[in-house]
């Protein structure tokens, strides 16, 4: 048989591919650009026929019908390693739970919790050799492909073509829905501050020329790209990359010529960005996409001599704990790469490890920076291996610093009008 008389063998429609799942199956998704947004949008039409179904999703493309639905309780539930706004919105239903992962070992974390039995995917279409491209996006769809029962791919070409290990011949799927022209999901715009600006300033100072970077997206990851406009021969190796990084790619600022590892690459294991983003990724040698088990694994980030790792942050308390993804007892997002790359970026020749952080939330009333983490909240990254702390405010370097001088510090950094407090509160608590 050859590789169209397969291809044409395993064609189905969408309606077949719903009629795959069963009561009691676990169902998962491709992510980001390779997420089955036309399964997602239709899946809740399985209800009245299924019970105990479980679809895995992590930061969804789109506020899909069946996540809004508290009627299919039981019916059609979510599990997650990532919370995002609509896990959020429907938390008190009850229909999801989130996974504790770290992001190099979420493949590994999806199986043990609950192995995905029907994997759908959103792949470029067929080549001449049979190949086809899970081309945005290898948190983990690899080994769920090979953990899955049933896979199914969704053709679609307005996906971009990429490198790295996404190519994937079409024998790997049981069932194929014919080609269509949807439009990728792009990654929502977010609108710079001028005090998005001013801490991106104090993170641009700490890096250098010949740096290797990573950090993700939304307005603080976008000035700081404006921030490092003036910077020469950054690499990349990051597990997003996105629509800030491009820009700094395209202009020359990230070109990877200094890499000691991945050297003239820009390494990331997905892919999120704008459409002016997705076509200069579209065809890009000097991108590949790799699996997060690689990529995000902290002994081969650290192998990134001058890794330079910029993520944020909820809260920060005054002895260096670092809560990225829950304050109290909220689920708001994940831990995602965040402990990979401060690790990794710790133990890095010449590393840095930033946490940026604004100082204040809530219109200016909470101080981010805090005597003790909230109650219910959860440590993302240790205090061990903090090591900058950014605001607006200023640079706290914290590796090394007993918890008598890294209070200090972190009080210095804090907004002027909640340092006396945290220094009363550093007393009261015995923290110096």
């Amino acid at each position: 048989m050859t590789h169209q008389e397969y291809y044409d063998s395993k064609l189905i429609t969408l309606e077949q591919a719903l009629d795959l799942i069963k009561s009691g199956d676990c169902v998962a998704s491709g992510h980001y650009g390779d997420e089955t947004c036309t399964v997602l949008r239709n899946i809740h039409k399985i209800a009245d026929r299924v019970e105990g179904v479980t679809v895995w999703l992590n930061n969804p493309q789109e506020d899909y019908p069946f996540l809004s639905m508290p009627e299919l309780n039981g019916k059609i539930d979510i599990l997650t390693a990532f919370y995002a706004g609509p896990h959020r919105r429907i938390h008190d239903s009850h229909r999801v739970s989130y996974a504790p992962n770290n992001l190099h070992y979420l493949a590994r974390c999806m199986e043990d919790v609950k192995r995905p039995n029907i994997f759908f995917m959103t792949v470029t279409p067929m080549d001449k050799n049979g190949f086809v491209l899970c081309a945005c996006c290898l948190q983990y769809e690899l080994e769920l492909m090979e953990a899955a029962d049933i896979v199914v791919f969704q053709v679609n070409r307005n996906v971009p073509h990429t490198y790295g290990q996404v190519h994937i011949p079409i024998e790997k799927a049981d069932y194929i829905i014919e080609e269509t022209d949807e439009p990728i999901v792009y990654a929502p715009e977010y609108p710079i501050t001028e005090s998005d600006r001013a801490l991106a300033k104090n993170i641009a100072s700490l890096v250098d020329d010949g740096d290797c970077i990573q950090f993700g997206i939304g307005s603080l990851p976008g000035a700081v790209a404006e921030a490092l406009s003036d910077k020469n021969d950054l690499g990349a190796h990051t597990e997003m990359f996105s629509s800030p990084m491009g820009k700094l790619m395209k202009n020359g600022n990230v070109n990877n010529s200094r890499k000691n590892l991945n050297r003239g690459q820009t390494i990331c294991t997905f892919m999120w960005g704008d459409e002016e983003f997705y076509d200069y990724v579209n065809y890009n040698p000097a991108i590949r996409v790799l699996k997060s088990s690689y990529v995000n694994d902290p002994f081969v980030i650290a192998q990134n001599d001058h890794m330079v790792s910029i993520n944020s942050a909820m809260q920060i308390d005054l002895t260096g704990q670092i809560c990225s993804e829950r304050v109290g007892f909220t689920q708001f997002s994940g831990t995602g790469g965040a402990y990979d790359f401060a690790y990794g970026a710790f133990h890095s020749k010449g590393g840095k490890g930033i946490i940026a952080v604004k100082a204040t939330a809530k219109k200016g009333t909470v101080s981010r920076i805090v005597a003790g983490l909230d109650f219910g909240s959860v440590v993302s990254i240790q205090r061990n291996i903090a090591d900058y702390i950014v605001t607006e405010y200023g640079i706290a370097h914290v590796r090394n610093l007993c918890v008598r001088d890294r209070v200090q510090a972190l009080v210095n950094i804090a907004a002027p009008q909640f340092r006396d407090q945290l220094r009363e509160q550093a007393k009261e608590y015995k923290l110096w």
